[in-house]
C-alpha cells in the first residue's frame, strides 16, 4: 500500500525510520521504508540498523548525486504505488502522522498531498537564524493558506505522490542542482494534477548554519535561472522568477544589476544577523540572478 522513502546523507536517520516503522505497524498496513544513502559517510553504524527491521532496506551510493536524483533511484526500487517521500532532517509532529495520511488517501482521489512543515524554537542556535527564520516565516504555514495557491508551496520533503504521477514529473537529468521542488511544482502545474495540502507537518530538525544555507539559495537562485526561466507560466508559482520578467519586461535589469552590486556588501550584512531581514534576502537573490549569463 505505501512507499516511504527518504534520501539521507551525513545523518542519523534512524530515529525516524523507528517513529514511522511504529506507527505504520499501529495502522496494519502493507509498507515499506527504503532509505538511501547518498554518497554519504557518516552515521553508517546507526544506518544500517534499518536492515535489522522487518520491511525495512538501507541502500547506498557511493556518488553524491543530489536529492532529485537520489528520489528517482528510490521511486525506482518502490514496490508500492502510493510514495512517500520525507526528508531525512524530520521528525512527525504528531503520532497519528501515517494515519492522517491514510486518512485522506481512502477519503479523496488526490495526486498529491502535502503535510507540510513546522519548526521547534528548540532547533534555533547563534548560528542559523536566518534559517529559522526563514523557515518559520515562508515554509511553515497552515494548510489553508497553502492551499490558496496550490502549486506554490509543495515542499516534498514531507509529501504523499502517486508513483505514476512522480515519474512524470520530476526531473529527469543526470546534473546535480539545488532548489529542484519548483520544476516537479511547475510540472505537476502544467499536468493538472491534482494537490491538496493538509495539516500533517513534520518537524524539521537539521537546520544547517546560516553561511551554507545562503549559498544554498545562491546556487537555487542559479538553478532556477539556467533550467526554468523560459518555462511558459512559470512566474504564477515562483515570485522570483515573476520580478525577473519584470525587469526583463521594463528593460531594466543592467540598472539592477549596477545597484546589487553597489548594495550587496550591506545587504548581506542584513541577511546574515541575528534578526534577518527576509525582504533583504529577496534583493540579493534578484539583484543575484541579473548578475547571471
Amino acid at each position: 500500500m505505501l512507499s516511504i522513502l527518504i534520501p539521507v546523507y551525513n545523518y542519523n536517520v534512524y530515529p525516524l525510520v523507528s517513529e514511522l516503522y511504529k506507527q505504520c505497524l499501529e495502522c496494519e498496513i502493507d509498507f515499506e521504508i527504503i532509505v538511501y544513502n547518498d554518497g554519504g559517510t557518516q552515521f553508517e553504524h546507526e544506518n544500517l540498523k534499518i536492515k535489522e527491521l522487518v520491511y525495512c532496506n538501507y541502500i547506498s551510493s557511493s556518488k553524491n548525486k543530489g536529492r532529485t536524483q537520489a528520489r528517482n533511484t528510490l521511486s525506482n526500487n518502490a514496490k508500492f504505488q502510493c510514495l512517500l517521500f520525507l526528508d531525512a532532517d524530520v521528525i512527525p509532529s504528531t503520532n497519528l502522522f501515517i494515519k492522517n495520511y491514510l486518512d485522506c488517501i481512502l477519503e479523496s482521489n488526490y495526486d498529491v498531498l502535502i503535510g507540510g512543515c513546522s519548526y521547534k524554537i528548540e532547533s534555533l542556535n547563534e548560528h542559523n537564524h536566518l534559517r529559522f527564520y526563514y523557515g518559520t516565516k515562508r515554509e511553515q504555514q497552515s494548510a489553508l493558506t497553502r492551499n490558496q495557491k496550490k502549486y506554490a508551496y509543495i515542499l516534498s520533503g514531507n509529501m504523499l505522490i502517486k508513483k505514476k504521477v512522480f515519474e512524470s514529473v520530476n526531473y529527469k537529468e543526470a546534473e546535480k542542482y539545488y532548489g529542484m521542488d519548483i520544476f516537479l511544482s511547475y510540472n505537476l502545474m502544467m499536468n493538472r494534477n491534482t494537490v491538496y495540502h493538509i495539516d500533517n507537518s513534520v518537524y524539521h530538525l537539521g537546520l544547517e548554519n546560516d553561511t551554507v544555507f545562503f549559498e544554498k539559495c545562491l546556487a537555487s537562485v542559479k538553478s532556477r535561472k539556467e533550467t526554468l526561466l523560459h518555462m511558459p507560466r512559470i512566474e504564477e508559482i515562483n515570485s522570483l522568477i515573476k520580478y525577473y520578467k519584470i525587469l526583463n519586461k521594463y528593460k531594466i535589469t543592467g540598472l539592477t544589476k549596477l545597484l546589487f552590486l553597489l548594495l550587496k556588501p550591506l545587504l548581506k550584512k542584513l541577511i546574515l544577523k541575528k534578526h534577518p531581514y527576509l525582504v533583504c534576502l529577496d534583493l540579493y537573490r534578484l539583484g543575484y540572478m541579473s548578475t547571471l549569463k
